[in-house]
């Protein structure tokens, strides 16, 4: 395993900028933890919300939520590989003590690639183009909040947010590709809660003539 911190002005400046502003609002602080910290759950009940408050014969829709789920998915296995390979410490032991605002406790893990940044824009990538424009709208822009919360609460370098987002991106595009072969699983699921299409149901004549 590869060992480096990888210092370079883009990462301090912007790290210090974004992190300076943590201390100074109590609510702010909060609301950053919140999002800094939650953000699985936060895409859970997301998920929950849109998977039963779209029209009942939806199950196109409710696809593309197992896909977005699925690309997060996808996006966390990639880091793990990556982490396994380069390992970057985190900005809270590399930076020196005083300079920094560290607003939650965390483990002294790889810090590249951000595991909430990569997750939370696998979820929104693998619903950009496939499912209700709030849906989408609502995970990108909670990703979003996600990367900055992540450097705002002192425990990533922009950079590591940043690598997130694409790896986030670039799963939601890959798992698409694989789409019909999940579709079906995605049906089953749908119709153990009773969402889909209708079906007629046949009449005596129709299953008299079928005999003829």
């Amino acid at each position: 395993m590869f060992h480096a911190a990888l210092l370079n002005p883009f990462d301090t400046v912007l790290y210090h900028l974004i992190n300076g502003l943590a201390g100074h609002s109590v609510l702010l602080d909060q609301v950053m933890i919140f999002f800094a910290k939650d953000a699985p759950e936060i895409y859970a009940l997301l998920f929950l919300i849109a998977w039963f408050t779209l029209p009942k014969p939806d199950i196109q829709r409710r696809h593309a939520l197992i896909m977005a789920g699925l690309a997060g998915i996808l996006a966390l296995i990639i880091n793990l590989i990556i982490s396994h390979i380069w390992f970057r410490p985190r900005p809270f032991t590399v930076f020196p003590k005083g300079s920094f605002n560290q607003l939650i406790p965390h483990s002294n893990d790889a810090s590249f690639p951000s595991d909430h940044a990569s997750g939370s824009f696998g979820f929104a990538a693998g619903s950009w183009g496939h499912n209700s424009r709030w849906i989408s709208r609502t995970f990108t822009v909670i990703a979003i909040i996600v990367m900055v919360a992540r450097v705002f609460v002192g425990v990533h370098y922009p950079t590591d947010v940043i690598g997130g987002m694409i790896i986030g991106i670039f799963s939601g595009k890959v798992m698409w590709k694989f789409s019909r072969w999940i579709f079906p699983l995605s049906s089953f699921i749908a119709k153990i809660f009773r969402f889909g299409p209708k079906t007629t149901a046949v009449t005596k004549e129709e299953k008299h003539s079928s005999t003829l």
